[in-house]
């Protein structure tokens, strides 16, 4: 019941002759093109750039104003022991 039917006698393969005009078909499908000026990508590089000076900026920003409270804070500190 749950065992497979083969087929008595199995059809072969079909057989394919390669003719000459077979060799300059292609069968690939073009590759769509895509076109990007050199504006653009001159655009995004300068957006980066930008974006990470930015961020550098941000990032110093940062860190001097944590180097500032902890000055102050200590200056603080020690005027309060007095």
């Amino acid at each position: 019941m749950f065992l497979p039917k083969y087929p008595d006698t199995p059809t072969p393969p079909p057989v394919h002759t390669h003719t000459v005009a077979d060799h300059h078909v292609s069968t690939r499908r073009p590759v769509p093109q895509i076109s990007v000026s050199t504006g653009a990508i001159a655009a995004v590089l300068v957006g980066g750039v930008v974006l990470t000076a930015l961020l550098a900026a941000v990032a110093v920003t940062a860190v001097s104003v944590a180097v500032a409270a902890v000055v102050l804070r200590s200056m603080l500190r020690d005027q309060q022991r007095r």
